[in-house]
């Protein structure tokens, strides 16, 4: 019987992905000089293992192309070579490339051959220029000899190998490649049949390779077993010991050289607690599958079994009921209503994902457009442990790709000189900070830099036309003029920025997805961009209002408070609209039912109610029949069930079974900005 491996294929490119990962996590911690060997250990493991699967899959050209990564990471990892800030790139632009290769392959694309060969020829010739001589391997017949022509492996698998999901065939094919490889089986532990477990490994192996290559591509064929096996290499008869670490002529003579000569590298077990595959899945979180921990499962197992007993009950209630089980009843409902509220919860837990999804893919970003733009820039990231929803990790990565690449570029001084005259550090700092507030996430982008200068802004913004010169308005009025299209403060274009789009999409993405971003700024100290977003786009806290026979759902976000205007606070404006007054300025109302065509009930505002709401940094009042209460609901797509609809964000079913709809605060204030410019004069 075959096995179909492709059923494995998604797996390994997750698993790839996540190695890659890891690699350039460590790359871009590795400093220049002599390598830190546990943090080399673990971008080579990375390595090794791509490379591995990758064969195994038949994916010769990320195996072959691995496996160069895999020798000069291997150089460093022993000590033969230094870490320099050439080869630190080198590796970046090879795990670029190896990303590149592992996202065509999935898509069954062709690979890029030509970009694929030259990064494989710098390898080569990094390899070739700075190989360092090795070390002489000295045994009692050998003399001075530092290499071999081959091996002599026994390899006895503990009992629980297969459970580990390590197969020695796979190790064999991998020993192959190597050189000539024969394979001699021993059956001395294979027990009578009736005794035999198919999941339990019995067998023993005496291998002999013959070849150039060294101890140090031999052992690392073992890399992943050698802790679940009983494993000897020896130089074949005859012929000296290659490696760094030689066998003193004195222990040979002693009968010590056919011993286990492997060193365990045991600064992390990496079958057992956190793992490769436990580790933070930085990128990939656009994948079509997510990994959730086990007491997240278990706490829905808990709240099914709850459930069911519930059902249970109600249902022996239901089959002889009486009144006086009312009471019985209630109380069973009500049990019930906590138990699917208590669930609802826990399923919308399973999708929660850690921020970090999103802040790992900076380091690197930071690492490439410092050197760009020829600053010193530090990234410091807190609160990656900070979990929302998997939708809206997805869609929140570009907005703040932008906003940080506007505090690397626009934030911090060009010049060290200049941060150094004003009193600060000569390297700048980029911090990204994630917590929880109510029921949202605020994520916020601080950089130490110049600020910005409030009345430079104004002038660029009358320049443009899009303020009026005579218009008074706030600092932090003027730092929103950043989000207008077209708007820029960059003296020249550059590929980083300068040409005023981005910061006007960061905004309406943001929006889109039920948030608001602010902006906070110190000329000369600073800015900060602090991004509220919901924990998940599919369950909303709503309040109810009423507008005639119509229903709608305000988002609890959006709302400030809601009053009873009197007549004394409206203010009518000639030929725009009413405004009344709140904590001392002037708010403009919005009648939802001239917006929407529906027909109110009232007609007086000291009849209906004010719902003050916030959106796009500006305060109005909705002005509604009634409030009707609060509720949890579930959002339903408008532009996927029927078509986009200006100031409408979805809708909802109620208990009821009709329909409402929920609005979309900053829309609804386009919509009335909109009106009022289209009234006559």
């Amino acid at each position: 019987m075959t096995t179909d491996m492709t059923q494995f294929l998604q797996t390994f490119y997750e698993e790839s992905f996540e190695g890659l990962e890891i690699m350039e996590s460590g790359l871009l911690n590795l400093d220049v000089g002599a390598a830190d060997s546990e943090l080399v250990n673990d971008i080579f493991r990375a390595a090794h293992s791509i490379k591995g699967g990758s064969a195994t899959f038949g994916l010769g050209e990320v195996a072959a192309f691995t496996h160069l990564m895999e020798t000069l990471l291997d150089e460093l990892r022993d000590g033969r070579r230094d870490v320099s800030q050439e080869i630190v790139e080198l590796l970046l632009s090879a795990v670029d490339c190896l990303r590149e290769m592992l996202t065509a392959s999935r898509a069954e694309e062709p690979l890029e051959m030509e970009r694929i060969d030259e990064l494989k020829a710098s390898l080569q010739r990094t390899l070739d220029a700075g190989a360092a001589p090795k070390s002489e391997a000295t045994t009692g017949s050998s003399g001075g000899q530092s290499t071999s022509s081959g091996w002599r492996i026994l390899f006895k698998p503990f009992p629980h190998l297969f459970k580990t999901g390590n197969d020695p065939v796979r190790i064999f094919r991998e020993l192959g490649e190597l050189g000539e490889l024969t394979v001699e089986a021993s059956t001395d532990g294979l027990p009578p049949f009736e005794q035999l477990d198919p999941e339990e490994s019995y067998l023993a192996w005496t291998l002999t390779l013959r070849g150039s290559a060294d101890r140090a591509a031999v052992e690392e064929v073992f890399a992943w077993v050698e802790d679940d096996c009983e494993l000897e290499i020896t130089p074949l008869e005859g012929e000296a010991v290659a490696g760094p670490q030689p066998i003193p002529a004195a222990e040979s003579d002693s009968g010590i050289s056919g011993e286990l000569l492997l060193e365990r590298r045991r600064s992390t077990d990496r079958r057992r607690g956190n793992d490769r595959r436990g580790t933070d899945r930085r990128g990939g979180a656009d994948s079509g599958s997510i990994r959730v921990g086990i007491e997240k499962v278990d706490a829905v197992i808990d709240m099914v079994g709850e459930l069911v007993i519930t059902q249970s009950m109600l249902s022996t209630l239901g089959e002889d009921f009486e009144m006086e089980k009312l009471q019985k009843l209630r109380d069973g409902l009500a049990q019930l209503e906590r138990n699917t509220r208590e669930l609802q919860e826990n399923v919308m837990r399973m999708r929660m994902l850690p921020i970090s999804f999103v802040f790992s893919r900076f380091p690197r970003m930071v690492h490439d457009l410092s050197q760009q733009l020829g600053k010193e820039i530090e990234l410091r990231m807190t609160g990656e442990g900070t979990e929302l929803d998997k939708t809206v990790i997805e869609k929140i990565t570009d907005p703040l790709v932008h906003l940080v690449r506007n505090s690397l570029d626009h934030g911090i001084e060009p010049t060290v000189e200049e941060r150094v005259a004003t009193g600060k550090p000569p390297v700048g700092v980029v911090r990204l900070n994630a917590y929880h507030k109510g029921g949202n996430i605020v994520i916020e982008v601080i950089d130490d830099g110049r600020g910005m200068d409030a009345e430079r802004l104004f002038r660029k913004a009358v320049e443009r036309g899009l303020v009026d010169a005579e218009a008074q308005l706030s600092p932090e009025q003027i730092f929103d003029l950043i989000f207008m299209p077209g708007f820029s403060t960059a003296e020249q274009v550059s590929d980083v920025s300068g040409r005023g789009v981005g910061m006007d999409v960061v905004r309406k993405n943001i929006q889109s997805l039920g948030g608001t971003v602010e902006i906070q700024s110190e000329l000369g100290k600073g800015s900060t961009f602090s991004v509220r977003l919901p924990l998940t786009l599919a369950i909303l806290d709503g309040q109810t209002v009423s507008v005639g026979d119509e229903l709608y759902i305000v988002p609890l976000v959006s709302i400030t408070e809601s009053i009873q205007v009197k007549e004394g606070m409206i203010n009518h404006v000639a030929n725009k609209g009413q405004t009344f007054r709140w904590r001392g300025d002037y708010l403009p109302i919005i009648r939802l039912s001239q917006i929407f065509g529906a027909e109110s009930k009232v007609a007086s505002l000291t009849e209906g109610l004010i719902v003050v709401v916030e959106g796009d940094g500006r305060h109005v009042g909705l002005f509604v029949d009634d409030l009707l209460g609060q509720q949890q609901v579930v959002i339903k797509s408008m532009e996927a069930n029927y078509r986009k609809i200006d100031g409408i964000s979805g809708a909802t079913i109620l208990g009821d079974g009709s329909v409402a709809l929920i609005l979309d605060i900053p829309g609804l204030i386009r919509i009335s900005n909109q009106q009022a410019e289209l009234q006559p004069a």
